[in-house]
């Protein structure tokens, strides 16, 4: 073997990179140097279901909410309706 062929296989295998699978994520790595991680980019389909669950919860508490509020107002004015309670100050 010569010099020359050597150095051109040296920097070919310098070059070549072995991928390794992760869970969530890729490894590149070089023979010469460090892994490193290679994220991935966004899944926009899994955005938009995670978006539209935390929108449809969101919605339902504010729903709640709103009914809860609803129920205290009609209660207040049937109690109201009664003569239960009154709106007057009571005279010391």
């Amino acid at each position: 073997m010569t010099k020359d062929s050597s150095r051109k296989k040296e920097k070919e295998r310098e070059g070549e990179a072995a991928v390794i699978s992760c869970s969530k994520s890729k490894v590149k790595r070089k023979n010469s140097m460090a892994a490193h991680v290679v994220l991935k980019g966004p899944s926009v389909v899994k955005e938009i279901c995670i978006g539209l669950t935390l929108g449809l919860f969101a919605g339902g508490l504010w729903k709640m909410h709103h009914w809860n509020e609803q129920r205290k107002t009609r209660a207040f004015y049937d109690m109201l309706e009664k003569g239960q309670i009154s709106v007057v100050a009571a005279e010391e």
